[in-house]
């Protein structure tokens, strides 16, 4: 039985299957996004895919902790849209 790599909710701290989870990417541009296919290069962020952790993504500084940088409310939000729209 293959084993499956978990990761932890950076917004709620859960660890949880890592193919359950939705990744945030910081490339080497520092453009932060959405990956849906979870193979995009760069420094990964891992969320759940519950309500509570998407709305907090936007309304908190997580990303801004968990990419050193300083991540502005539009990339929140496009990345919360992305996330609520079902570009998974």
């Amino acid at each position: 039985m293959k084993k499956i790599p978990q990761r932890t909710c950076v917004v709620c701290g859960n660890k949880i299957d890592k193919n359950k989870l939705i990744r945030i990417v910081k490339n080497n541009e520092d453009q932060i996004f959405y990956d849906k296919t979870g193979k995009a290069n760069g420094r990964g962020a891992y969320i759940c895919s519950n309500e509570t952790c998407i709305e907090s993504l936007e309304k908190s500084n997580v990303l801004n902790r968990t990419f050193k940088m300083e991540v502005n409310k539009e990339i929140k939000q496009k990345i919360k849209e992305d996330v609520v729209n079902g570009k998974r």
